[in-house]
């Protein structure tokens, strides 16, 4: 069986999460292709996007959630993702299990004894005329009936248990606004997807192949830290013929998509200024590929990071209209200028072209 090398898996990631090439591919394809991008930090998919697309215009993005064609929503891993609208109907119920086993692995002493098909319905029914309502004020109605678990608890299971979006402007480019959940089906116009109560598990099987052309060639271990679903090894022995094998350099396999790109690791790899919680890290059990184990505490913590020949070499922050870099290693004369034009470019797209400013720090020693 083939061996893929850290370089070789750097490559195909870059590819598949469009970080090698800028591409011509429309917002909301890009959105569908990446399987939605992590978006607790309403501003950051903003910077995602124009990192992987040319030309991006953040006025596309903001259009699309209030054309509803993409929402904000809980889903993989029960953090909010920017999905298209069509994916969210498609794969909430899928979810539904996971999302509620999060919140009780939180909340279960508080929750305990709280009847939660009645809870849900109690939801539905606050929901339902329309009135958008925060996670807070959610939580403080259903404390009417249900006092003993705390406004919290009520707010984070209804959040799971009934399926949301959060409403514009939050999200919004540039603007700001709390968090407000509507009903998924009312915002939408219609209910998710029921999951089929034959066939196995079909939106398992799409989820595992549209993982695997965003984010391959990768192992279960990765998928299931992708998304945080529970039965997906049946729907991959289901979907195996389908697929190619690799090993990784660690022995574990590695499937994917016969077709899909693996360039040749020895591709140059462009300076790229990731947001916030990017996918492109966190969708995997083994996050070698891009990131050093000694800097992977970064990508849970919500630093910003700059990739130098594909990998996390800098942190990033903004101030005062100055892109301020701070390198993780020593960066060559060639490698600081490419990162010092990507960061100018980077003002220039934060700040409309009022700033240019980039500021890179001395390497450490």
């Amino acid at each position: 069986m083939t061996v893929l090398d850290a370089r070789s898996l750097n490559r195909a990631t870059l590819a598949r999460q469009l970080l090698l090439d800028h591409a011509d591919m429309p917002v909301a394809s890009a959105v569908a292709h990446l399987c939605g991008l992590q978006a607790q930090e309403p501003q950051e998919p903003y910077v995602g996007l124009w990192s992987r697309l040319r030309g991006f215009d953040p006025a596309t993005l903001s259009g699309l959630l209030t054309g509803r064609q993409v929402v904000r929503t809980h889903l993989m891993r029960r953090t909010v993702h920017l999905v298209t609208a069509e994916d969210a109907l498609a794969w909430r119920s899928r979810h539904d299990a996971m999302l509620r086993q999060r919140v009780l692995g939180v909340y279960r002493r508080e929750l305990a004894g709280t009847d939660l098909e009645a809870l849900a319905a109690a939801a539905r029914a606050l929901l339902a005329d329309g009135e958008p309502r925060s996670t807070a004020g959610l939580g403080r109605a259903l404390g009417q009936q249900w006092p003993e678990p705390g406004p919290r608890a009520l707010g984070e299971m209804a959040l799971a248990l009934v399926p949301l979006v959060q409403l514009p402007p939050r999200g919004l480019w540039r603007a700001s606004g709390g968090v407000r959940h509507a009903l998924l089906s009312s915002w939408l116009g219609r209910e998710p997807d029921p999951l089929p109560a034959e066939d196995g598990d079909p939106v398992g099987r799409v989820l595992v192949r549209r993982y695997l052309a965003a984010f391959g060639p990768a192992a279960s271990a990765d998928l299931r830290a992708w998304c945080g679903l529970a039965g997906l090894p049946a729907a991959v022995a289901a979907v195996r013929e389908e697929l190619v094998a690799f090993r990784d350099e660690r022995g574990r396999e590695l499937l994917d998509l016969p077709d899909a790109p693996r360039p040749d690791p020895g591709t140059p790899a462009p300076v790229r200024f990731l947001p916030a919680f990017d996918n492109a890290i966190l969708g995997y059990d083994d996050r070698g590929r891009i990131i050093d184990d000694a800097h992977r505490g970064l990508s849970v913590a919500g630093a910003r990071v700059v990739l130098v020949d594909g990998r996390v070499a800098a942190t990033w922050t903004v101030e005062d209209g100055t892109v301020d870099v701070t390198p993780l290693r020593r960066l060559s004369r060639a490698e600081r200028a490419a990162v010092g034009d990507e960061g100018r470019a980077l003002a220039g797209f934060l700040s409309d072209g009022g700033s240019h400013r980039v500021r890179v720090a001395a390497s450490p020693r």
